[in-house]
């Protein structure tokens, strides 16, 4: 299992719009990232900086890189681009980040 971490950026104001969104998520959606081999995934707030930290599990044969070509994935962009620092796609801007320390 790979442990994959990154972070996004929120716009200001929009923090309890942000969870309400994720609070609702799509179940097609949902099952798009679970199919890709994605679990574990949860995303985390810096109610200071709007940085949104996100951490996922990903199997060893996953297909998470062919996310961003499914429908759902690009509707869900489109519908979160209004709150998020976002590409000219839609899709969120991400920054990788660097795993530093582990302990299980």
């Amino acid at each position: 299992m790979i442990r994959n971490a990154f972070k996004m950026k929120l716009k200001k104001g929009f923090e309890a719009e942000y969870k309400k969104r994720h609070d609702e998520i799509w179940e097609e959606l949902q099952k798009a990232i679970s199919k890709a081999g994605i679990s574990d995934y949860s995303i985390f707030l810096d109610e200071e900086t709007l940085a949104l930290f996100a951490v996922q599990k990903v199997s060893e044969t996953n297909s998470a890189d062919e996310l961003p070509n499914l429908p759902i994935v690009r509707k869900w962009w489109d519908y979160m681009a209004d709150i998020m620092d976002v590409n000219p796609d839609n899709s969120p801007v991400v920054k990788p980040l660097k795993e530093v320390f582990y302990m299980e």
